[in-house]
């Protein structure tokens, strides 16, 4: 170590000096070692609250990636005021699945007098639906048709037995896919277009009339007759509700659409 003595100062002024540099030099070191720790320790703290943010949205997606989609995800669908599980077809290929592979001996079915309407069942397990299950699932049936395209008001409805629809067609014609022949009397209703959307706390999102969705929903979005597209609504729908922007999409009814004030 090389030591440089001041000549104008005596030996006791230069050692006292060099205490004194020695002094200050220490206090330098003991402040950057406290600094150093506590650096140390908000970089530790950062780290920690990152990873534990990480670890949420690694976890929430986990959550999502977790949920096996239901049985009847893949077809229009909603629970009635009373309980009621309904499934409807989005097409000719899904309406031909759910009267022929989804519809028990118990439950009823509904279509419209309009050609391109869904075909809705009522999933009853055993049990006999109400009047306000009833005129909902009349309501879909006309919200989710050709009706609401065309802007429609109403349009017939009626619903059937199980036992009464039939691919067997009348002699000289042909049924094309998703469409069946309705034997015997067809039990008539009058539905009104109302519909409303909401995603469930699983993130199922669920479309219908606006009394079987409030019912299920605490928060819902009531939908009309409109010229807005069914993208450009679920995007409203999404950054309200949350959920997955295509299963929005599709839960939305075809065509023209507005949001109610």
């Amino acid at each position: 170590m090389k030591v440089v003595i001041n000549p104008k100062l005596s030996v006791e002024q230069n050692a006292e000096s060099y205490f004194n540099k020695a002094k200050l030099a220490r206090k330098k070191l003991e402040g950057a070692k406290k600094a150093l720790v506590i650096s140390l320790k908000r970089l530790e703290e950062e780290k920690q609250s990152k990873d534990s943010q990480l670890g949420k949205i690694k976890e929430q997606h986990k959550e999502v990636k977790r949920r096996k989609p239901e049985w009847y995800e893949k077809f229009r669908w909603f629970i009635s005021s009373e309980g009621f599980l309904v499934i409807g077809g989005r097409d000719a290929t899904t309406n031909e699945i759910v009267v022929k592979k989804h519809t028990d001996k118990e439950d009823i079915v509904f279509h419209t007098d309009m050609s391109g309407s869904p075909f809705f069942i009522v999933k009853t397990d055993g049990k006999e639906p109400g009047p306000n299950t009833l005129q909902e699932v009349a309501d879909a049936t006309l919200c989710f048709s050709r009706a609401w395209k065309m802007g429609l008001m109403t349009t017939p409805v009626f619903w059937v037995t199980p036992e009464q629809v039939t691919k067997e067609a009348a002699a000289g014609e042909h049924l094309s896919k998703g469409a069946f022949m309705i034997r015997g009397k067809t039990n008539y209703l009058n539905p009104i277009p109302n519909c409303a959307v909401c995603v469930l706390e699983d993130g199922r999102v669920m479309c219908g009339p606006v009394a079987a969705i409030k019912k299920q929903c605490k928060d819902v979005i009531e939908l009309i007759q409109g010229k807005n597209k069914p993208s450009d609504i679920a995007k409203i729908v999404k950054k309200k509700f949350g959920g997955e922007l295509d299963e929005i999409i599709r839960a939305l009814p075809s065509g023209g659409t507005d949001i109610k004030n």
